[in-house]
């Protein structure tokens, strides 16, 4: 299922999570969630992000894990095709769960939603790239079954 504006099939009711495609009323939560975690409140970044992500485009995802009207984390991707000679696949580049809300599946829940939208639009690899130092979520990456890729990330400063 492409998850857009509708929820999973998460069971109804009061605190119920349910993943869905984020809306703008979402925004602040988001911002809320990742200054949280980096102690940097990014509110241009996010809109920005809604803007792109939250669009409905077909390759682009921006979901959310909503628990009674409370955003518990999100994640956002994309397809991008033939990078580097790359065949399409799906990018993670940012998932995020509020700390006291981890440990009960939701960032599991959030990756298997991208996952599925990816899967429906004929994408079989999932990459991402994160800090080497972020043990935790490179731990929760590799609880999920990923590993090291046969790309290298290069970088230099441009001063």
């Amino acid at each position: 299922m492409i998850y857009r504006k509708k929820s999973t099939d998460a069971p109804e009711g009061e605190g119920a999570l349910r993943v869905r495609g984020a809306q703008p009323a979402d925004l602040e939560q988001v911002i809320e969630i990742d200054a949280g975690i980096t102690g940097l409140r990014k509110a241009a970044y996010w809109s920005e992000i809604m803007q792109r992500y939250g669009s409905g485009r077909r390759q682009r995802f921006f979901l959310v894990a909503d628990s009674g009207g409370r955003i518990e984390g999100f994640v956002i991707g994309e397809v991008r095709d033939w990078e580097f000679g790359s065949p399409p696949c799906g990018w993670v580049f940012a998932i995020s769960v509020r700390p006291d809300a981890r440990q009960a599946g939701t960032g599991s829940r959030l990756l298997e939603a991208i996952s599925a939208n990816f899967r429906k639009l004929g994408v079989s690899k999932l990459r991402t790239m994160l800090s080497r130092d972020n043990n935790l979520i490179l731990s929760f990456f590799r609880s999920q079954g990923m590993m090291a890729a046969p790309f290298i990330p290069l970088e230099k400063d441009l001063d």
